[in-house]
């Protein structure tokens, strides 16, 4: 008989892994462990984890790719009513701090009557070697509240809520949750990350609330801003705020004029005369300048004969270090050593990281205590390398955490007005990618007595997050701003460098696959430009640079099409880490992770925790925060736990729970504005046919200035060229070089 013939429609069995699931419909494929076989079963299921015994019902299929599997049309678990399932569902991970060894022992004392005591009797845990009573009520608290999320993630099912999401609107409002979804939905989208508009909205629609009501406007308003803000602006103009939200609602919306006061009055949203802010970036705009412009002081009085005494001391030390400088190099130090506030910008090659040395030396003759930071690790890292100084992040520098029992993204700095950086001088780098909220945490932090040097390249993209930050600085004419511009590696290896240059000033580059620190192949099929990449990758230029595939790093204009960063991601995992019975692997929404795999952080998690891994680090150490962009491999992935372990590039070992791994992404390819900070042995960039609104110069420059020793560039000349010749397209909407010139009087 045909195994499709079986006659059953229905099985029961214990869940011992999941194969795959998507977060956004509850979609899973499971292996079930049955009294007489195991088998997959398919379907929707949102509430179902590992360790959980299921009775589904439904017919075997015959999948083209995955062979026979269960398919269940309806599906019900059952709570374990033996010793042994009892077991099975406690060793699963299924319980906060129960394994395998203590489930064994539990159910070995307490047998089928388990899991009355834990809901009923739980201090009778104590009883057992290893369980404190305080231990025992953690286990209790744990079974309940799983039973009460199950719960609620049927309820939230019913909304089209995915499992992922319900998880996060019980963790955030606890029992409650319910009331707040019936009364107003919207509340989601502000509370709750990941949770935005169209989601809220078409919980409020399953809920028949009228489209025209107030708060769908004002969520709608609030979404448009952050979708703003997402985009880097810092405000947007009403009249553009309006036009958008009118777009988002479609027709039958209601008074999104009068919706917009109601904001105002409220004090969700500021406004300054036709802009239109959050409050959180207007309030910042505002003591960013009085607190930037409250730096700008003299240190030293000008004295007869202090200009060249210090120009003296500083050739002293280039001369000492082997330093080649010219004049505006020693301008520079001049203007730093005599001001409170001083900016040093330029492009690559040009001598910053020298003149950085210079500065560094200066100080350190004259016993101060100097700290340097940039906005990310790697940064921080080619900080330290180039300076031969201790750098670190811009957040450890300020001491950053969360804070526990607030909202998800709520952040402290340790460091700030009332407990200020202990250091005569700070140096931060890379300052393009500081956006105006974290320049409000530093210069918080920054004592008014203390020396601060801004370093960065103004032609670079501007930071992820609101603001533009150091192009406002540098458009004031009263702070002390040195642009280099003479370049000083200009050898036989210096291709990267001329032609960073030329495209800054708009000029075409000579493209040619002979060049070979500057390779470019005209492709036009994003097939053959994939293909070539992969083997560019896997065996060209690791063999031509005496350097690991992993070391090397595809960037790209966007996220999606052919050539973006979902489909590259999909195709160098299978050429650098394919499948094998030694690496685990775990499907997450759309992303399959897999063991070995190169991961970035996609955004700043404040509370999760890390440890150093000892094998890197000769003292153990731990804290919270991983940051938007910090790289690593995956270690382990463990179902049975539902934990994916991450091994980042300084260290730091991060445990993700299941339910977050919408925090990371694979990093074979990355979008060139992620690599900011970056530097890699090569960078390959495919250019084909990316969105009209990527095509512009600095995106182009900021991606082959990533690159320290060969750049590779694939696709269009055509394209490559309109690039370069189109500046000006990542324009931000931000008022903070007016605030600076109003803080200065002006």
């Amino acid at each position: 008989m045909d195994f499709l013939d079986r006659n059953e429609n229905t099985i029961k069995g214990t869940v011992k892994r999941i194969y795959f699931e998507k977060r956004e419909t509850g979609y899973k494929a499971v292996l079930i462990s049955g009294e007489e076989d195991d088998d997959t079963v398919v379907g929707k299921m949102p509430d179902v984890s590992v360790g959980d015994t299921i009775e589904a019902t439904g017919s075997y299929i015959d999948h083209p790719r995955f062979g026979i599997q269960f398919k269940a049309d309806s599906y019900r678990i059952i709570p374990p009513s033996d010793s042994q399932a009892m077991e099975r569902y406690l060793s699963s991970g299924a319980v906060a701090g129960v394994g395998e060894k203590l489930a064994a022992r539990i159910v070995a004392r307490f047998g089928d009557d388990t899991f009355r005591i834990i809901e009923e009797e739980p201090e009778r845990l104590s009883e057992i070697k290893g369980i404190s009573k305080r231990k025992a009520m953690e286990i209790a608290v744990s079974m309940e509240e799983k039973r009460d999320l199950r719960d609620a993630m049927v309820t939230m099912s019913g909304l089209g809520i995915s499992q992922s999401m319900a998880v996060k609107i019980y963790d955030n409002y606890g029992p409650g949750y319910i009331d707040i979804i019936r009364a107003n939905p919207y509340k989601l989208a502000e509370d709750i990350r990941g949770i935005g508009f169209k989601t809220a909205d078409d919980i409020a629609t399953k809920q028949g609330m009228d489209p025209g009501s107030s708060d769908r406007c004002q969520a709608g308003l609030l979404y448009c801003l952050m979708e703003g803000a997402g985009e880097g602006h810092c405000y947007l103009p009403a009249e553009a705020l309006v036009a958008d939200t009118e777009r988002l609602l479609g027709d039958g919306h209601g008074d999104i004029g009068g919706s917009l006061d109601g904001l105002v009055h409220s004090g969700k949203v500021k406004r300054d005369g036709d802009r239109i802010y959050l409050p959180a970036f207007y309030f910042a705009e505002l003591a960013c300048a009085r607190m930037l412009c409250e730096k700008n002081i003299p240190m030293l009085k000008d004295l007869p004969g202090l200009d060249e005494k210090i120009d003296r001391d500083v050739e002293r030390i280039a001369a000492e270090n082997g330093m080649y400088t010219d004049p505006l190099q020693i301008s520079a130090v001049r203007e730093c050593i005599k001001n409170g506030l001083f900016i040093l910008t330029g492009g690559p090659g040009t001598g910053k990281t020298t003149t950085i040395n210079m500065i560094i030396g200066y100080f350190m003759n004259q016993g101060l205590k100097i700290a340097l930071a940039a906005p990310t690790g790697r940064a921080a890292k080619r900080m330290t390398e180039a300076t031969g100084y201790e750098a670190t992040t811009i957040h450890r520098l300020l001491g950053v955490t969360g804070i526990p029992d607030q909202s998800e993204g709520s952040v402290i700095f340790q460091k700030n007005a009332d407990d200020p950086l202990e250091a005569d001088v700070i140096i931060i780098d890379e300052m393009s990618m500081v956006d105006i909220m974290l320049f409000k945490a530093l210069l918080s932090a920054v004592p008014i007595s203390s020396r601060l040097v801004l370093v960065g390249d103004a032609s670079q993209l501007p930071s992820v997050g609101p603001g533009c930050v150091l192009n406002d600085i540098c458009a004031c004419d009263f702070f002390r701003v040195v642009k280099l511009e003479k370049i000083f590696r200009q050898d036989e290896t210096s291709n990267i460098v001329i032609n960073a240059h030329k495209i800054d000033r708009g000029e075409h580059i000579t493209l040619s696959s002979s060049v070979k620190d500057f390779i470019f192949l005209e492709r036009d099929d994003p097939a053959v430009i994939r293909q070539t990449i992969g083997w560019m990758i896997s065996d060209k230029l690791p063999e031509y640079l005496h350097c690991g595939s992993f070391d090397l790093q595809v960037l790209t204009p966007g996220k999606k099409g052919s050539l973006g960063v979902a489909e590259l991601n999909r195709f160098l995992q299978q050429v650098l880490n394919p499948p094998a019975d030694s690496r685990k692997e775990y499907m997450y929404g759309d992303t399959l992770f897999r063991e070995g795999d190169k991961v970035m952080q996609t955004r700043n998690d404040y509370k999760m925790e890390w440890s150093t891994d000892e094998k890197l680090a000769s003292l153990s150490q731990s804290g919270t925060g991983v940051f938007n962009g910090d790289l690593g491999r995956i270690k382990s992935i463990d179902e049975a736990g539902r934990i994916l372990t991450v091994l980042f590039d300084d260290g730091r070992v991060a445990r993700y729970p299941f339910s977050e791994l919408d925090e990371l992404d694979l990093s074979y390819a990355m979008t060139i504005h992620k690599s900011q900070g970056s530097e890699y042995p090569a960078v390959i960039i495919p250019i084909l046919d990316p969105s009209p609104l990527l095509v512009y110069r600095n995106l182009l420059y900021t991606g082959i200035t990533r690159a320290r020793s060969c750049v590779v560039l694939l696709g269009s000349s055509e394209t490559i060229n309109r690039m370069i010749d189109t500046k000006g397209s990542n324009d931000r909407y931000s008022s903070f070089t007016d605030r600076l010139y109003a803080a200065n009087g002006r």
